[in-house]
């Protein structure tokens, strides 16, 4: 062989060298590309996301009831019966479902008739949960069944059985729905009101194993199934009774309650917080870097966690899943904003808690075959609010705007989605970077929301729709570029949804460019 053509057949070697390089280079790229795809099955729907699952919870706390919702008749503050309306408005503008009151651990020593009649002649209580501030009962049962009405929301009351007796809850029952003659309606009528309420969840008990009575499963169990036998329905109205549940990965609370009781309940509550640092070490509000960021979203995540193995428990009893799973305390719990009450528990909401709610939302959206309710901890001036007040100026958090993103998703279909995505990593740990969920409304509109956990970077997404044939696109986004943005008093817009439009439509397929720290709800019309 010459040395001409042992150099020829070099360069070709070289040549085809360069040339598997370039095709490798492209199938790696290929593949890093595919790696973030979405698969929704959009003819494969077979659960309805109930409408509860985006409720909200509101206890007599720090400056939740007195201040946020309640001003006064004789109030500056524009109110209708002493209940504030630019509040109102606010949340009729999110639909908001259900509202779950008093509490919380301020239930079970509350006693509802310290809370009816004349408000001169209404005794005074002590909250001993909640700073030991004297509360003068003006804001009782007539009053929120009033705001609920307002709202146009369901009501949820938390009855009291760690320090009340089961004729209290019996007649607080009688008291709200009998429409006949009896001593509690009648002394319904006397103060007011002449028609009996609907009234629609009750829930026997709150965290009987904490401050609702430090209890164990057996007993409150028994104590269960005690109480619920006199929450009765009278007149046409039919009450869902709610046991209280575990928190956390207390399993064998669950395991207990659905042995011992679980016939006669139509759901059992579930509470899970979000406490970066830990009960005796929290985060600050508005101050931190990525690592309490990344802490706080994995911390959130593990609610997909806790909601499949207390319901696979929950399945081992009731197979056919007619007990709901009531998360009905969720939500960050960060430190107290500086210069303000530690036991207000008031504090800041900012994008990093538009995050969290927006990821917890999508896991009670994929899980609505088990979760029937979810209320978020807690409405207004009180931990992951959606609405602050001072005095007569009120502001809306990003929480806020993700549940009026997310409304889309109320009583429509879930759509199974199949997510394939890159890992956020923080130095040595990772998480998703994805979350997402899907559903189809009654007119036929498909949404999907979804959001970026990532900081840093922003995450290219091919979704592919199958079953239908996609038509208009339209999307709203909400994020920053501070992590720790958020609204106040002087900048009550800081933090805000606006227009979407960074996706292109291919084929039956969508390209998704979706930015860091963000979380998007696209529109799709067939």
């Amino acid at each position: 062989m010459t040395k001409k053509v042992r150099a020829g057949m070099c360069v070709t070697a070289s040549f085809m060298a360069v040339v598997f390089f370039i095709i490798g280079l492209a199938q790696t790229q290929s593949e890093q590309q595919a790696e973030n795809r979405i698969t929704i099955h959009a003819d494969k729907g077979q659960h309805r996301i109930n409408k509860y699952i985006y409720g909200h919870f509101s206890e007599h706390l720090g400056r939740c009831i007195y201040e946020g919702y309640w001003v006064g008749k004789d109030s500056s503050i524009k109110n209708m019966h002493g209940i504030r309306q630019d509040v109102v408005d606010a949340l009729k503008k999110i639909r908001i479902p259900v509202l779950r009151w008093p509490g919380g651990c301020f239930a079970d020593e509350y006693h509802w008739k310290d809370g009816i009649g004349p408000k001169e002649g209404r005794p005074t209580m002590v909250n001993t949960h909640w700073g030991k501030v004297t509360e003068n009962n003006h804001f009782g049962t007539h009053e929120f069944l009033d705001l609920c009405k307002q709202l146009g929301c369901e009501a949820y009351i938390s009855g009291n059985v760690g320090s009340g007796t089961v004729r209290e809850m019996q007649e607080w029952v009688e008291y709200s729905t009998f429409d006949g003659k009896s001593p509690m309606a009648d002394l319904r009528r006397k103060n007011g009101q002449e028609s009996a309420w609907k009234l629609r969840f009750f829930g026997v008990g709150n965290e009987n194993w904490g401050c609702g009575g430090n209890m164990r499963p057996e007993y409150y169990a028994d104590i269960y199934r005690q109480y619920q036998t006199y929450v009765r329905n009278f007149s046409g109205n039919r009450i869902y009774k709610i046991a209280c549940g575990a928190y956390s990965d207390n399993y064998r609370w669950t395991e207990v309650l659905m042995k011992e009781a679980g016939s006669r309940m139509n759901g059992l509550s579930f509470h899970y917080y979000t406490v970066p640092g830990g009960w005796g070490n929290k985060n600050s509000a508005t101050e931190f870097g990525e690592a309490e960021w990344f802490e706080t979203l994995k911390l959130s995540l593990r609610m997909d966690e806790f909601i499949r193995k207390h319901g696979t428990i929950m399945d081992k009893y009731d197979p056919k899943k007619r007990v709901g799973m009531i998360v009905d305390e969720w939500g960050t719990w960060y430190q107290v904003e500086p210069g303000t009450n530690p036991s207000f528990l008031y504090q800041q909401n900012t994008l990093r808690d538009a995050l969290v709610a927006a990821l917890t939302l999508n896991i009670f959206n994929n899980h609505c075959d088990r979760v029937y309710m979810a209320n978020l901890a807690q409405t207004i001036n009180v931990l992951q609010a959606l609405i602050l007040t001072q005095h007569e100026k009120m502001t809306v958090t990003p929480t806020y705007y993700v549940f009026d993103l997310y409304k889309v998703h109320q009583d429509a279909m879930l759509l199974p989605v199949d997510i394939q995505c890159d890992r956020y990593r923080y130095k040595d740990d990772e998480i998703p970077s994805l979350s997402v969920s899907a559903s189809q409304d009654r007119a036929g509109k498909i949404h999907v929301s979804m959001c970026n956990l990532d900081p840093n970077n922003s995450v290219e997404v091919l979704c592919d729709v199958r079953g239908v044939q996609i038509g208009k696109i339209s999307g709203k986004i909400l994020t920053h570029s501070d992590m720790t943005a958020h609204n106040s008093f002087e900048s009550p817009e800081r933090v805000k949804p606006g227009i979407f439009r960074n996706f292109q439509k291919k084929d039956n397929r969508i390209i998704i460019v979706v930015p860091s720290k963000s979380a998007i709800v696209l529109e799709i019309n067939k």
